[in-house]
């Protein structure tokens, strides 16, 4: 791939700034010299303003997301995409979120360029199982494991039961839920269907991959090709 169309797909400008880029000498490899247009070293080689190149797709990124922010870069409001450089949002592959988290929801978020992969994630057939953390507003009652367990469980306004999804209690209103599939506000409308309500909810893995401990709130980070396969990993 041609110099100009690498940055470009990066997000680093348009073509045409690019180029202008490139003539300014802010383009160089890791010993500080300029390139010009028909030079493409390794990808690693490559400095924008002295610094590294953003990695190339595929890209996978682990997003602690924090509460009261959006998955979708169309919506009004903070979204998290304000969270990433701002020209994450201009990368060619898009970067698009594999499974969205509500306003509300905090937690995993897993983002990528990949389609297959993207795919992949959050297709039922993959029973890539999502863990969430729920504190509840009412003291859980004994029946809700069995209710979520038995996949029959039909949603208001929907026609299709759901999946079996596990119940662990840990608090008094405190459970970490299980789930198979991703509908909207899944884990908060079981929970309303057995008569409780979710003040607070965090999602905590996704498949055998989990939040790092030291991946703060509002910090993300590029995933491993090992991490990467976890995430299929039950």
């Amino acid at each position: 791939m041609k110099l100009v169309k690498l940055l470009a797909n990066l997000g680093y400008g348009s073509r045409k700034e690019v180029q202008r880029f490139i003539r300014q000498g802010v383009v160089t490899d890791e010993g500080g010299r300029a390139l010009k247009e028909n030079e493409v070293p390794p990808h690693g080689q490559i400095r924008f303003r002295g610094e590294p190149l953003d990695p190339a797709p595929p890209l996978v990124i682990a997003l602690n997301k924090p509460d009261g922010y959006t998955c979708s870069f169309d919506d009004p409001g903070n979204t998290v995409y304000d969270l990433l450089p701002p020209r994450f949002a201009e990368r060619s592959p898009a970067l698009n979120p594999a499974g969205r988290l509500d306003k509300d929801t905090t937690g995993l978020l897993l983002m990528t360029d990949d389609g297959k992969l993207l795919h992949r994630i959050i297709h039922p057939k993959s029973h890539c199982r999502k863990r969430y953390h729920a504190i509840l507003d009412r003291p859980i009652e004994g029946h809700e494991a069995e209710l979520f367990a038995s996949g029959t469980l039909m949603l208001n306004g929907e026609s299709k039961p759901l999946l079996s999804a596990s119940l662990e209690v840990i608090g008094e209103k405190e459970a970490l839920v299980t789930l198979q599939e991703g509908r909207y506000h899944q884990v908060r409308r079981m929970f309303a269907a057995a008569g409780n309500h979710v003040l607070a909810l965090k999602r905590l893995s996704i498949g055998g991959f989990q939040l790092p401990d030291d991946l703060e709130e509002g910090q993300w980070r590029a995933m491993s090709e090992e991490e990467i396969g976890t995430i299929f990993q039950s």
